[in-house]
């Protein structure tokens, strides 16, 4: 059966992204085990000074799962800022191929290889002790939860790469996603900031993902699911939004 032709354009262009990823050995590792990195970081660092009432790798795992996003979104960001800049959108548009296909197919590979790098860190933390007491509907709803906001922060990713002057400052701005997660509750409690800092904490995007994220998987259920699933909404929102317009401004000039 034959896609319809927006979405076979959007498969040829997922193909080309994943490739040129393929090809960026560097960026790839990078990526892949930057999070492992971290985990090990903080598990064996930093966690026996942590109290968390638990187990600190099981606390910390879906903050991994929230890092793994911020490093996708940087290079799906210089990903698609490179298009932008190096005349692949002039190229395309003497093809009769859907405009909107480009930044489909950036948004799906950045989605795929995201959770691909999401799921290896699983793996690891797996392999080194985790164990969520969570049933197959927990890890089900959690790993949709996850990939809400993987698609979220991938759009807003988009939108970056494509209000971005060159690669290097498209990178630069997708920093703040990176750092989200360290001021939220994905590496310790809220509570135990300072007010003020705890105030900016419980009120972030982060927060409520994380914290749903953890409860679904260690089986005491999602309080936060609700701000969770409205928060990825809007940030998809936004970004689809403002990608949009910086594609027609710069596709139709």
């Amino acid at each position: 059966m034959t896609p319809p032709p927006f979405l076979a354009d959007t498969l040829v262009m997922f193909r080309r992204c994943a490739r040129r990823t393929l090809r960026s050995t560097d960026t790839l590792v990078i990526s892949l085990t930057m999070p492992i990195l971290m985990m090990l970081l903080f598990t064996y660092v930093f966690g026996g000074a942590i109290d968390v009432g638990g187990s600190y790798l099981d606390y910390v795992v879906p903050g991994i799962m929230l890092l793994c996003t911020g490093f996708g979104a940087s290079i799906t960001a210089t990903s698609v800022c490179t298009d932008m800049t190096k005349g692949s959108v002039d190229r395309f548009r003497t093809l009769p191929m859907y405009r909107q296909a480009l930044a489909a197919g950036h948004l799906t590979e950045g989605v795929v290889r995201t959770m691909a790098a999401i799921v290896i860190a699983v793996a690891v933390a797996v392999a080194l002790g985790y164990r969520p007491g969570s049933g197959p509907l927990g890890w089900l709803a959690a790993a949709g939860l996850i990939g809400l906001f993987v698609t979220a922060i991938t759009w807003i990713a988009v939108a970056l790469g494509m209000a971005a002057s060159n690669p290097e400052a498209a990178g630069g701005l997708t920093y703040a996603i990176t750092f989200i997660p360290y001021v939220s509750s994905a590496f310790v409690p809220t509570h135990t900031m300072p007010s003020w800092l705890r105030g900016i904490a419980d009120r972030q995007p982060a927060t409520p993902v994380v914290d749903s994220v953890r409860g679904l998987l260690d089986g005491t259920g999602a309080d936060r699911g609700l701000a969770a699933v409205l928060w990825c909404t809007a940030l998809a929102a936004i970004g689809f939004a403002c990608a949009s317009v910086s594609f027609r401004r710069l596709a139709y000039r």
